[in-house]
Order: structure tokens, then sequence, then C-alpha cells
């Protein structure tokens, strides 16, 4: 049993056919864009900014998610060694950009009683925590070592940590310091004035969904007027279709995209 996931039984049998033939997570990418309307939430953040309460489009976008994990809870799936399993709790990576240009990259750990204020909160602290010029965090830390003082052992201590990983038997404490091991991966490339792009998901660790956000862009919509123009924020999904099918993640990210043209309905837990 492993310490981060729940052996998933009684599935469809198909899904436990799946992995013995598409045995690599990038084996099994699907990608898609989705271009959500801006208007309702930057009315929503202007809203709460007069209320003192300051809401950015990334603690939108992850609560968003996190509302449409409790309806489909297949998306906090991975495989491994042939296996489904259900991650036993939500963690984010995300990378940080630190001011003197560098970056690091570590988990936002989330729950599902969660509001849109509690994200935001938690993000807040993260990137703030992550910013420090010349203060490292864990996993930071463990790289610097392997890269330098360990350098000549690299090649036998991944191949340990990859076995170890895939059996199942990698320790909690290492599950908690890699940001592999996710429910989801984040990258706001907005904040860098950067287009979305289609993110790879890691064979190495349990994250199946990567998700990026880009530039926002005019989007030609058709009204029985004509032709208009709703400016976007483009958000680049890429996600393992071993976990679910193409309708169960068509309706998942329909009602993601939903929660986020009103959201008021990110207040609630």
């Amino acid at each position: 049993m492993r310490p981060d996931g729940i052996l998933v039984k009684n599935e469809d049998p198909m899904y436990y056919l799946i992995p013995y033939f598409l045995t690599k997570r990038y084996d099994a990418m699907n990608m898609i864009t989705l271009d959500i309307p801006e208007m309702p939430m930057r009315a929503y953040m202007n809203e709460k900014r007069k209320e003192g309460k300051q809401i950015s489009h990334l603690a939108l976008v992850l609560t968003a998610y996190l509302h449409t994990l409790e309806k489909y809870p297949a998306l906090n799936r991975f495989i491994k060694g042939h296996n489904i399993y259900q991650h036993k709790d939500i963690k984010v990576s995300m990378v940080v950009l630190k001011p003197d240009g560098s970056d690091t990259m570590s988990k936002i750990d989330l729950v599902p009683t969660d509001d849109v204020f509690d994200v935001q909160a938690k993000i807040t602290g993260y990137i703030e925590q992550n910013r420090q010029v010349g203060e490292a965090n864990s996993f930071d830390t463990a790289m610097k070592i392997l890269t330098t003082k360990l350098r000549w052992l690299l090649p036998p201590i991944i191949g340990l940590i990859r076995f170890l990983d895939n059996h199942g038997l990698l320790p909690q404490s290492l599950i908690d310091l890699t940001p592999f091991h996710a429910s989801l991966l984040i990258s706001n490339l907005a904040s860098i004035r950067t287009n979305h792009i289609y993110h790879h998901v890691y064979e190495f660790g349990t994250t199946s969904i990567a998700i990026t956000m880009g530039n926002m862009r005019e989007v030609p919509r058709r009204t029985k007027d004509g032709i208009v123009f709703d400016r976007c924020m483009p958000l680049g999904v890429v996600m393992d279709e071993r976990i679910a099918d193409g309708h169960y993640y068509a309706t998942a990210f329909a009602a993601m995209e939903k929660y986020l043209r009103d959201p008021s309905v990110l207040e609630q837990p």
C-alpha cells in the first residue's frame, strides 16, 4: 500500500488494461486549451478589492479546480506500476520566481473545505515563503546536496528513488519533499507575460494533470449580431488519459469553467 495513495478497485476493466498498453505518462498525454472569459473574474476581483480583499486569477483557478475535484474525484488519481491510485490528499505544485531571477518549486496543501479566501491566503503565504532571496526550501537544499557533495552517487541514488516510487516504497518524508508527487502542477505564465503552453506531465512522481495560465487574449465568438471578441484567460491543460476517459474530462472542465464564470460560488467550501 502506497503512503500517498489508495488503490482503486471495482472500476471498469478497461481502466486496469490501459496502463499495460500505455506504460508511460507521457504516452497518454491529452491536451486542450480552455478560454475562460475574463469579465466575470475581473468584476468579482474588483468587487472584493472594494471590500479590502485581494483575490488573484490564480486563486480563482485553484479554487475552481478544488470544487471540480469534489464533483469529479477521478481527476485526483494517478498510475503507478500498472495500478490506479486515488491521492489521499490535495497538493498543488507551483514554480515561484525569486527577485534575483532564480526560481524554486514546492507544493501548496489544499483541503476540500477551502474557499477562495483560504486558497488566496495559502498562495500568498507560499509565495512569500519561497521568494526569500538566499533561502532555499527543503527540495532546493536536497537537490544542492545531491548535485554538489554527492554528484558521483547521483545515478544509483536516483535509480533507487525511482525503484522505490514505482513499487510504492518511497517514504512519506521524500514524497512530501518532491514537487513531483502532487494532485496538480500549475504555472502562472501570465505573471511573466508569457503565453500559455502545454506543460508535460512528469513520468517520475504522481502528478497526472498540468495547467498553465497564459496572457489574456481576444477570442472570437459568433452571435446573432455577428462576430464579437471576448477577452479570455487561456488555460493550457495536459491530462493523463489513463485515469479518466474523454467524456469525464470534458464534463469536469466544463464544470470548472462554469465556476469561473460565476466566481461568487467559490466563496463556499
